[in-house]
């Protein structure tokens, strides 16, 4: 049972980051027309899915770090790697680098930056969320 809310914890987060970043955001630029207002919506969606990735990123943390007991080692360490770098990268581009594209500050560097956090995280769920899924089967 633990392990099916932490597959639907991991296809959550996954899913939540490919339909805010490849999907919603992608969709306000093109249907609002004004860029700044655009920019604004996506901002604070971003917001949101980082909260969306801690809750789901510490949940999955502690599954795995319980299914190791004394030592991780093997799939859940590989498991722990991936959610860890996941979510650094996650409080780095809301706490670091949105700052950053709010304030206009050379904005082609930093939404590039983020954008590359952003798909970075994006792979990490997904391969967590592969590799879960593998060991489900």
């Amino acid at each position: 049972m633990k392990n099916r809310i932490a597959l639907l914890l991991a296809a959550l987060w996954w899913g939540s980051l490919t339909t805010i970043g490849f999907l919603v955001v992608p969709m306000l630029f093109a249907r609002l027309g004004n860029p700044a207002v655009a920019g604004n919506f996506a901002g604070q969606l971003f917001a949101a899915q980082t909260w969306v990735a801690l809750g789901c990123g510490l949940v999955l943390l502690v599954h795995f770090r319980a299914q190791g007991g004394d030592r991780v080692e093997g799939p859940a360490r590989t498991a722990i790697f991936l959610i860890i770098t996941a979510l650094l990268l996650a409080l780095l581009q809301q706490y670091a680098v949105s700052p950053r594209i709010l304030a206009r500050e050379n904005l082609r560097l930093w939404h590039s930056l983020g954008s590359a956090m952003y798909l970075g995280q994006w792979v990490c769920a997904g391969v967590l969320l592969w590799r879960m899924g593998r060991r489900q089967a």
